[in-house]
């Protein structure tokens, strides 16, 4: 996969999105920045930083994902890979639903999609160097160009959705502790029963991640 490296943009993942919609980017292809000023977060929040921390994007065809994998549930998908590795390497990380990445009871990163035509964009950003009031940054030392590149090669192997599932659905319960946004509102995760295509179920009714 193409890999681009930007000292300053924006928001990568908005950068992706224009250079696909011009062409002038095909997929898969990534976006890595040292720096980014109007980054995008959960719910239109912005996810600003500066170096030394993770912001990156990268856009794949549906045609070049595994063929289990329910487009509803990527950013769950691509997050938990990016766990794996950083588990892999020491760090106490843990994915709560359905993309935010914690360490212990703070949020250090989270991943968000979007779709243009036949192509995914996903954007994903970690504190590593530093973090904002409130929230904390990734407990391991690490080389972000060393870490995007094994997290894209893993990609390309195209793991089954049922395989990163299988070990998603052990980590869920850690999420019962916490809650999520919903229509503008906080709710719990108590009680969530989590479904095969990475949906919840609460209250007799289903929950899809909407970013």
């Amino acid at each position: 996969m193409e890999i681009i490296y930007l000292d300053e943009v924006e928001s990568t993942q908005l950068y992706l999105i224009d250079k696909i919609k011009k062409n002038e980017l095909l997929p898969p292809v990534a976006v890595v920045a040292k720096r980014q000023t109007k980054g995008i977060g959960s719910r239109g929040n912005s996810w600003i930083g500066i170096d030394g921390n993770l912001f990156f994007s990268f856009a794949l065809k549906e045609s070049q994902f595994p063929l289990d994998l329910p487009v509803q549930s990527l950013s769950i998908y691509f997050s938990y890979i990016l766990k794996e590795i950083l588990s892999q390497k020491g760090s106490k990380v843990w994915l709560k639903w359905p993309n935010d990445f914690y360490v212990g009871k703070r949020k250090i990163g989270g991943a968000i999609s979007s779709k243009i035509s036949d192509v995914y964009i996903c954007g994903i950003g970690l504190n590593i160097a530093s973090c904002p009031e409130n929230f904390a940054k990734l407990d391991i030392d690490i080389d972000i160009k060393e870490l995007v590149e094994i997290f894209l090669r893993k990609i390309e192997k195209k793991i089954s959705w049922k395989q990163i599932f299988s070990k998603y659905r052990l980590e869920f319960q850690l999420s019962k502790n916490f809650t999520f946004h919903l229509d503008g509102k906080k709710v719990s995760l108590k009680d969530a029963i989590l479904c095969d295509d990475g949906s919840i179920e609460i209250n007799n009714k289903r929950i899809y991640s909407l970013r």
